[in-house]
């Protein structure tokens, strides 16, 4: 996938097995607004481009957390998730994570930041069928990935830990919170 784009994820494939509708159209980057590349590293991977894929910093404070029983806090990284979503299954688990990490650290390495993002905004899952930026911005806002606000791409961008569950149009208290940091 260093120069294609993926076909889909086993994510689609299962929601398709469901009987789900996919929407899943590939947009290169530069056919993204930047506001949803900031967006995306802000709420999801605030040192996106200084690590080589495993922010170890964030693992080892995840890691000291539970346990110190102070709850579950994600520590993966945007790379973690692209290599997750491109070619891993979604459950949790140390098995996977074990899977995971030496493809993390190759897939960063040779596809380097800028089609590592590119990879995650065109597979990653934003509700209701829709995969990718241009899906979810047509979906929930009726235009083009390109032409997302900068306040619409802070809505997309925080509701991807949880997509079945929030909403960037309409959004409650939690989303809102999320899109204003």
């Amino acid at each position: 996938y260093r120069f294609a784009p993926p076909p889909g994820t086993l994510t689609m494939l299962e929601r398709k097995l469901g009987g789900d509708t996919i929407i899943h159209p590939w947009t290169p980057i530069d056919e993204i607004s930047p506001h949803l590349v900031r967006a995306v590293i802000a709420a999801e991977d605030s040192r996106f481009c200084l690590h080589g894929g495993i922010d170890f910093d964030a693992v080892e404070k995840a890691l000291e957390e539970a346990r110190d029983g102070k709850g579950r806090r994600g520590a993966s990284t945007v790379s973690q998730q692209t290599v997750k979503n491109v070619f891993l299954w979604q459950g949790g688990g140390w098995f996977r994570k074990g899977v995971e990490a030496p493809l993390t650290l190759l897939g960063d390495f040779v596809w380097g930041k800028r089609r590592t993002m590119e990879l995650y905004l065109n597979v990653a899952e934003w509700g209701d069928g829709y995969f990718g930026a241009e899906a979810a911005a047509q979906g929930r806002f009726g235009k083009s990935a390109k032409n997302l606000s900068k306040d619409e791409a802070a809505l997309l961008a925080a509701v991807l830990p949880s997509p079945e569950k929030w909403r960037a149009v309409n959004p409650g208290p939690y989303v809102r919170g999320r899109a204003s940091m």
